[in-house]
């Protein structure tokens, strides 16, 4: 982010609230500075962690030694004199990054640092997705692509999490093309996939949506079937949308056979989708109609269903009469039940969850009384 310095390199105090406050002013995609998550991510922030990589760089400015130029200076002076690069030293550079001008300094330290420690990385800190955040926060996409994709850093991007923020920043910004050379580069680096890098691959190979992106989805799927990766409902939800897109109904409703538990509103839609596709009408109106249902009590979840599906389902079933006026009194009814929701499918799927925060915290409450000094619990009784 393009904080202002003051001449000895420190921040300025409008410039720490920028930091510490990133969706009032800056650089950076327009959605991270929106605290209301106006545009839609596939990670969630505390995958991202791109908050907490700003707040670092505000303290790594603030505890600098000197002057940011000087530092830059005295890296400059051990490239060209080609000296040893330490870790410390990079670590501090990518937190010091505030122009392209600097990041392209940085990208000359990363490659001497990997060559003189390419063989000394296993255990290391990464830097990958430093870098990564980095350029997340400052739209130098094709940057990131270019090295990740250089053959002389291979194993300096040796974790999932920088493939799948690059990922993720290609996705936001529609640059699908760019995104699946990256999943591709991914897989030919022989970087494990985890949670979030199946969600990436498959929502990728969704907005391509081209048979040969059908081909890809279907072979990283079967390919984490036999490693006994364990695929997430989302991932699975955009797979089963590609196959529909596809026209491929029975491919679509068996990857959603395999769901563990398909009670979300998006599962609810694309199984309306796949009966729709698979020409079952009257099985998708028992679906209708027992979602329908008046009498069921206010704290049963109920099914909602997209108006854009529904406007397909009233396409579809406009040319039978008798299915015809069922749907339009069922459709009335979900209505009246607040059930029909103006989210497209699209949106549904690309929808962010809520971060998983952790509960640990609350395991390690404070346990003895300040007053007594004696455990709580005992406290507690004694009273």
């Amino acid at each position: 982010m393009a904080a202002a310095l003051h001449p000895r390199g420190r921040v300025s105090p409008r410039a720490l609230g920028t930091l510490l406050c990133p969706w009032v002013v800056g650089s950076g995609p327009a959605c991270c500075r929106c605290p209301l998550g106006a545009k839609r991510y596939l990670l969630t922030d505390n995958v991202t962690k791109l908050k907490e990589f700003q707040h670092k760089k505000v303290a790594v400015a603030c505890n600098l030694p000197g002057t940011k130029e000087t530092y830059f200076r005295n890296l400059e002076e051990k490239l060209a004199q080609n000296q040893l690069i330490l870790k410390d030293e990079l670590r501090i550079l990518l937190h010091l990054c505030q122009s392209q001008e600097d990041v392209e300094l940085a990208k000359n330290v990363i490659h001497r640092y990997h060559a003189e420690n390419r063989n000394f990385t296993l255990g290391e800190f990464k830097f990958g997705p430093v870098f990564m955040r980095l350029c997340y926060e400052m739209d130098l996409e094709e940057s990131a692509v270019d090295l990740i994709k250089d053959q002389h850093l291979q194993g300096f991007f040796s974790d999932s999490t920088s493939f799948n923020i690059l990922m993720d920043m290609l996705f936001i910004k529609g640059k699908y093309e760019s995104a699946l050379e990256v999943l591709i580069e991914m897989k030919n680096q022989d970087v494990r996939f985890n949670h979030d890098s199946y969600v990436l691959a498959f929502a990728i190979c969704y907005k391509l949506n081209s048979p040969e992106s059908l081909k890809i989805c279907t072979t990283l799927r079967e390919d984490a079937l036999i490693k006994g990766d364990i695929l997430s409902r989302r991932a699975c939800c955009f797979a089963v949308a590609l196959a529909l897109n596809q026209n491929e109904a029975a491919k679509a409703a068996s990857i959603f056979s395999q769901i563990m538990n398909p009670e979300s509103i998006t599962c609810t839609n694309l199984n309306v989708m796949i009966h729709l596709q698979s020409n079952m009408l009257e099985p998708l109106m028992e679906i209708l109609q027992g979602a329908a249902k008046g009498n069921v009590s206010q704290f049963v979840k109920r099914y909602e269903f997209s108006e854009e599906v529904l406007a397909k389902v009233r396409e579809k079933v406009k040319d039978v009469p008798s299915l015809t006026a069922r749907f339009d009194e069922l459709y009335k009814k979900l209505h009246v039940h607040g059930q029909v929701t103006s989210y497209t499918l699209d949106a549904l799927l690309c929808h962010t969850p809520r971060d998983r925060r952790s509960h640990t915290p609350l395991l390690h409450r404070r346990k003895v009384s300040q007053r007594t000094l004696q455990p709580l619990s005992q406290f507690l009784l004694a009273e």
